[in-house]
């Protein structure tokens, strides 16, 4: 028989365990009887019911990493160890957030669960039943999918364009996978096929890490100036490294940098982005910068100027520096040939 201390003990370590949540099997397999359960959750009681048959064990809010491992409490199989990740995690934008990737939506918290378990829809939770499990990892305490997945799942589900694009684009541009690696898990999850993601995908592809740098791709897109190299990794002579701006023309010598307030224009990082323009026009590149609102509002005035320094930079001898980078690769399907293919250009481009 489970005495009072040993079952205080029990649920102590499951609330440890759990961000101070518990299910209702827990609860119950710990020896706290279902009336204890019932009226501790009562208005006023020091226990709140989260979800279906998952409580949290304290008085005041929860957080919203509660509130994400309460939805997959709720999601896994009651007889296995909820944190293994074994029968759900997270994933799309929930898991995405807990990454800090920015715009991502943390609510509603969509849900891997391993089929052929399905579950009653409840509110703030989606979930997605699958037989193709993926290798999970652990986010401040929460099984989730990994970033690649996250991040497919998550443009599953999301219907707006300009919402899927900056967040597929941060994916990246954090490091958390590489834009082929992504392209892939589109293909696999068949959403190639969706304009608004095979669009992101392509641009990624192509070396663009940001809205800002997509805005500024359909409107280059959409004249006659020659194509850039995007995010060209540019080396003096000595080989010492440069600066990596969002667009290069090598021929000319001529760059655009696309520099956010939000994201530039701190003190330090203002002064980063002088220096960086300072290296640049030092070994003979002519810069044209602009903000993500003048590239939106104005962006005829962007294309001016880029025009004229084209125009005056066709030099006989360009600047003497060297660009490795991305380049606008032609994309092909989703098989392994194909990707194969895709991967072999890739690394042409970085030699």
């Amino acid at each position: 028989m489970i005495t009072p201390g040993q079952r205080q003990h029990q649920q102590t370590r499951a609330a440890c365990r759990q961000l101070s949540l518990a299910t209702r099997h827990q609860l119950l397999t710990s020896g706290v009887p279902d009336g204890t359960i019932t009226s501790r959750t009562r208005p006023g009681g020091p226990w709140q019911r989260m979800l279906p048959r998952v409580y949290l064990l304290q008085t005041g809010a929860p957080d919203r990493y509660q509130q994400a491992l309460a939805a997959v409490l709720y999601a896994a199989a009651p007889d296995k160890d909820p944190l293994s990740g074994e029968t759900a995690a997270l994933t799309g934008g929930a898991a995405l957030a807990l990454l800090g990737v920015r715009e991502a939506p943390h609510t509603p918290a969509d849900v891997l669960v391993r089929a052929p378990r399905r579950l009653t829809a409840t509110s703030g939770v989606r979930s997605l039943t699958t037989s193709r499990w993926p290798r999970t990892m652990t986010v401040s305490g929460i099984p989730s999918t990994r970033p690649v997945r996250a991040a497919a799942d998550f443009a599953a589900r999301e219907e707006l364009p300009d919402r899927i694009r900056p967040v597929l684009a941060h994916v990246v541009q954090a490091g958390w996978c590489h834009p082929h690696d992504l392209h892939a898990e589109l293909g696999a999850a068949r959403l190639l096929a969706r304009p608004s993601v095979r669009a992101a995908a392509a641009e990624l592809i192509a070396g663009t890490r940001s809205l800002a740098e997509a805005r500024a791709r359909d409107t280059l897109a959409t004249t006659d100036i020659p194509a850039p190299l995007w995010n060209a990794r540019l080396y003096a002579p000595s080989g010492a490294f440069l600066a990596s701006p969002d667009a290069y023309w090598p021929d000319e010598g001529v760059a655009l940098e696309v520099d956010s307030a939000e994201y530039h224009y701190t003190r330090d990082a203002w002064h980063a982005t002088l220096r960086r323009r300072l290296r640049l026009e030092s070994h003979g590149i002519l810069v044209v910068s602009a903000t993500p609102s003048i590239l939106r509002d104005t962006p005829a005035e962007v294309l001016a100027a880029l025009r004229t320094l084209l125009t005056v930079a066709r030099r006989p001898t360009p600047p003497q520096v060297r660009a490795v980078g991305h380049e606008q690769l032609r994309l092909f399907g989703s098989g392994p040939a194909s990707r194969a293919r895709s991967a072999r250009q890739w690394q042409e481009r970085r030699r």
